[in-house]
């Protein structure tokens, strides 16, 4: 068994706006290895260090808890996904300076953003394969694993919404 940190963030129904008494009922039901924030109205993050066979696995069952505490909340993201330069870096344990002169170094090898505008936006798991190709970064495979998986679910759920499907 190993340990994956990710995050589940969520948009709570009406019926479920005391988001103290949710924060409560997630911390009772099962979620109890999350750090619960409630920060935003309407809204509900849990920080999750999850035990399990491999990432997927760990998500999963995640997103199934969550489900069976509060069906009526909507996933926004799993994450960490999409993240701009700063987070990236961040998250590979260099100055975002180092990670821009990486990406414009790399004109044609660095991953297209998924949004590009004042902020652009890469998929986490796109930049760390990346990185990974190029052998200089010892990055953990349980970051690139939960960055793969959280891509996975998200471009799944948005998917979804797509009507009709593509």
């Amino acid at each position: 068994m190993m340990e994956y940190q990710f995050t589940l963030r969520y948009q709570l129904a009406a019926q479920d706006s005391d988001a103290l008494a949710v924060a409560e009922r997630l911390g009772g039901g099962g979620c109890d290895d999350a750090v619960v924030g409630i920060g935003l109205p309407g809204r509900v993050a849990l920080a999750f260090t999850r035990e399990a066979p491999d990432a997927g696995q760990a998500i999963q069952s995640a997103l199934a808890d969550v489900q069976r505490i509060v069906p009526a909340a909507v996933l926004i993201e799993v994450a960490p996904d999409l993240v701009g330069l700063t987070d990236a870096a961040g998250i590979v344990g260099v100055s975002r300076q180092n990670m821009r002169k990486l990406m414009l170094a790399s004109s044609g090898g660095f991953p297209a953003p998924v949004h590009e505008g004042s902020t652009a936006i890469w998929h986490l798991s796109d930049i760390l394969s990346w990185l990974q190709s190029k052998g200089s970064y010892a990055l953990s495979g349980q970051v690139i694993e939960v960055a793969r998986v959280a891509m996975a679910v998200n471009v799944a759920k948005e998917a979804r919404r797509l009507a009709p499907p593509l």
